[in-house]
Protein backbone atom coordinates (compact mmCIF):
# COMPACT_ATOMS: atom_id res chain seq x y z
CA UNK A 1 0.00 0.00 0.00
CA UNK A 2 1.28 3.51 -1.15
CA UNK A 3 1.21 6.02 2.02
CA UNK A 4 1.22 9.65 1.81
CA UNK A 5 4.12 10.05 4.21
CA UNK A 6 3.73 14.08 4.51
CA UNK A 7 1.89 15.24 7.66
CA UNK A 8 -1.83 14.40 8.79
CA UNK A 9 -3.98 17.17 9.15
CA UNK A 10 -5.25 16.34 12.72
CA UNK A 11 -7.23 19.17 13.95
CA UNK A 12 -7.82 22.79 13.57
CA UNK A 13 -7.11 25.96 16.12
CA UNK A 14 -10.77 27.16 15.96
CA UNK A 15 -9.87 30.61 18.09
CA UNK A 16 -8.75 32.03 21.38
CA UNK A 17 -10.65 31.03 24.52
CA UNK A 18 -10.27 32.85 27.46
CA UNK A 19 -8.10 36.03 28.23
CA UNK A 20 -5.07 33.39 29.27
CA UNK A 21 -3.95 32.18 25.86
CA UNK A 22 -6.09 28.68 25.45
CA UNK A 23 -7.54 27.90 22.40
CA UNK A 24 -10.20 25.89 21.14
CA UNK A 25 -9.75 23.10 18.86
CA UNK A 26 -12.10 21.47 16.56
CA UNK A 27 -10.54 17.59 16.24
CA UNK A 28 -10.23 16.02 13.32
CA UNK A 29 -9.63 12.51 14.43
CA UNK A 30 -12.09 9.16 15.50
CA UNK A 31 -12.33 9.20 18.36
CA UNK A 32 -11.75 12.98 18.77
CA UNK A 33 -9.57 12.93 21.39
CA UNK A 34 -6.77 10.88 20.09
CA UNK A 35 -5.81 14.15 19.11
CA UNK A 36 -4.45 15.25 22.18
CA UNK A 37 -2.20 12.57 22.67
CA UNK A 38 0.19 13.46 19.60
CA UNK A 39 3.06 15.76 20.21
CA UNK A 40 4.09 18.16 19.18
CA UNK A 41 1.94 19.68 17.29
CA UNK A 42 3.05 21.65 14.09
CA UNK A 43 0.64 24.53 13.46
CA UNK A 44 0.51 25.34 9.39
CA UNK A 45 -1.30 28.12 7.28
CA UNK A 46 -2.64 26.02 4.60
CA UNK A 47 -2.49 28.86 2.34
CA UNK A 48 1.44 29.05 3.60
CA UNK A 49 0.79 33.19 4.75
CA UNK A 50 2.42 32.15 7.57
CA UNK A 51 5.15 29.74 8.30
CA UNK A 52 4.93 26.60 10.39
CA UNK A 53 5.36 26.49 14.32
CA UNK A 54 6.13 23.57 16.31
CA UNK A 55 4.73 23.97 20.14
CA UNK A 56 4.26 21.61 22.93
CA UNK A 57 0.35 21.35 23.96
CA UNK A 58 0.78 22.04 27.90
CA UNK A 59 -2.61 21.32 29.18
CA UNK A 60 -6.32 20.60 27.53
CA UNK A 61 -9.67 19.54 28.39
CA UNK A 62 -13.05 18.93 26.47
CA UNK A 63 -15.07 21.93 25.80
CA UNK A 64 -18.59 21.64 24.56
CA UNK A 65 -18.29 19.56 20.83
CA UNK A 66 -14.59 20.07 20.95
CA UNK A 67 -11.29 20.94 23.21
CA UNK A 68 -9.78 23.60 25.00
CA UNK A 69 -5.79 23.43 25.05
CA UNK A 70 -2.93 25.88 26.29
CA UNK A 71 0.02 25.60 23.75
CA UNK A 72 3.43 26.05 24.58
CA UNK A 73 4.65 30.52 24.15
CA UNK A 74 0.80 31.49 24.16
CA UNK A 75 0.17 33.63 27.28
CA UNK A 76 -2.86 35.52 26.53
CA UNK A 77 -5.52 36.19 24.28
CA UNK A 78 -3.66 38.28 21.70
CA UNK A 79 -1.36 35.48 20.97
CA UNK A 80 -4.22 32.81 20.77
CA UNK A 81 -6.51 34.74 18.57
CA UNK A 82 -2.97 34.88 16.31
CA UNK A 83 -3.11 30.98 15.98
CA UNK A 84 -6.84 31.12 14.61
CA UNK A 85 -7.64 28.89 12.17
CA UNK A 86 -4.22 27.32 11.84
CA UNK A 87 -4.19 23.29 11.17
CA UNK A 88 -2.55 20.80 13.22
CA UNK A 89 -0.60 18.40 11.53
CA UNK A 90 1.71 15.69 12.73
CA UNK A 91 4.16 13.63 12.13
CA UNK A 92 2.43 10.59 9.99
CA UNK A 93 4.69 7.82 12.24
CA UNK A 94 2.63 9.25 15.02
CA UNK A 95 -1.24 7.53 13.16
CA UNK A 96 -1.45 4.06 14.00
CA UNK A 97 -2.51 2.12 10.39
CA UNK A 98 -6.22 2.28 9.82
CA UNK A 99 -8.54 -0.66 10.16
CA UNK A 100 -9.32 -2.78 6.75
CA UNK A 101 -11.86 -0.52 4.76
CA UNK A 102 -11.14 2.66 6.66
CA UNK A 103 -8.67 5.08 5.45
CA UNK A 104 -6.75 8.73 6.12
CA UNK A 105 -8.15 11.40 4.28
CA UNK A 106 -4.68 12.43 3.04
CA UNK A 107 -3.58 8.78 1.68
CA UNK A 108 -7.11 9.65 -0.77
CA UNK A 109 -6.37 13.11 -1.66
CA UNK A 110 -4.91 13.22 -5.09
CA UNK A 111 -5.91 10.47 -6.06
CA UNK A 112 -7.99 9.63 -9.64
CA UNK A 113 -10.92 9.52 -9.37
CA UNK A 114 -12.78 6.87 -12.05
CA UNK A 115 -16.34 5.46 -12.88
CA UNK A 116 -16.97 1.64 -12.91
CA UNK A 117 -16.87 1.92 -16.82
CA UNK A 118 -13.34 3.90 -16.32
CA UNK A 119 -14.34 6.99 -17.59
CA UNK A 120 -11.88 8.95 -15.52
CA UNK A 121 -13.48 11.63 -13.44
CA UNK A 122 -11.05 13.91 -12.26
CA UNK A 123 -8.55 13.96 -9.02
CA UNK A 124 -9.62 13.61 -5.28
CA UNK A 125 -9.23 17.83 -4.53
CA UNK A 126 -10.47 17.18 -0.96
CA UNK A 127 -12.58 15.73 1.47
CA UNK A 128 -15.80 17.52 3.52
CA UNK A 129 -16.85 16.43 6.39
CA UNK A 130 -20.65 16.81 6.33
CA UNK A 131 -21.37 15.42 9.53
CA UNK A 132 -24.02 12.55 7.95
CA UNK A 133 -21.26 11.40 5.00
CA UNK A 134 -18.03 12.35 3.80
CA UNK A 135 -17.87 14.11 0.61
CA UNK A 136 -15.33 13.71 -1.51
CA UNK A 137 -14.62 16.61 -3.98
CA UNK A 138 -13.74 15.37 -7.11
CA UNK A 139 -11.70 18.08 -9.72
CA UNK A 140 -11.75 17.37 -13.37
CA UNK A 141 -10.48 19.06 -16.63
CA UNK A 142 -10.46 22.52 -15.85
CA UNK A 143 -11.74 24.33 -11.84
CA UNK A 144 -14.84 24.31 -13.39
CA UNK A 145 -15.57 20.14 -13.52
CA UNK A 146 -16.90 19.60 -10.02
CA UNK A 147 -17.95 16.26 -8.86
CA UNK A 148 -19.21 16.59 -5.29
CA UNK A 149 -19.66 12.30 -4.29
CA UNK A 150 -20.75 10.98 -0.88
CA UNK A 151 -18.09 8.38 0.72
CA UNK A 152 -19.63 5.71 1.28
CA UNK A 153 -18.24 2.46 1.05
CA UNK A 154 -20.20 -0.17 -1.14
CA UNK A 155 -22.34 2.38 -2.33
CA UNK A 156 -21.45 4.81 -3.98
CA UNK A 157 -17.87 4.15 -3.75
CA UNK A 158 -17.08 0.86 -4.65
CA UNK A 159 -13.34 0.20 -4.36
CA UNK A 160 -10.49 2.12 -3.01
CA UNK A 161 -7.35 0.79 -4.41
CA UNK A 162 -4.31 2.26 -2.93
CA UNK A 163 -2.02 0.13 -4.31
CA UNK A 164 -3.18 1.47 -8.07
CA UNK A 165 -3.75 4.90 -6.86
CA UNK A 166 -7.49 4.87 -7.88
CA UNK A 167 -10.52 5.48 -6.03
CA UNK A 168 -13.38 3.87 -8.22
CA UNK A 169 -17.18 5.01 -7.66
CA UNK A 170 -20.86 3.90 -8.60
CA UNK A 171 -21.68 7.46 -9.84
CA UNK A 172 -23.86 9.26 -11.80
CA UNK A 173 -24.69 12.99 -11.81
CA UNK A 174 -27.96 13.66 -10.53
CA UNK A 175 -30.09 15.63 -13.13
CA UNK A 176 -30.70 19.22 -11.59
CA UNK A 177 -32.82 20.44 -14.70
CA UNK A 178 -36.15 21.43 -13.58
CA UNK A 179 -39.03 19.21 -14.90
Amino acid sequence: MKLNLCPVSVGRIAGPYGIKGWVKVASFTDPGDNLIGYQPWVLRDRLGHRPERSMALLESRKHGKGWVARLEGVQDREAAEALKGLEIVVDRSQLPEPESGRYYWTDLEGLPGERRNGQLLGRLDHLLDTGSADVMVIVGEGEAERHLIPFIMHKTVFEVDLDAGCIRVDWEEPDLQEG
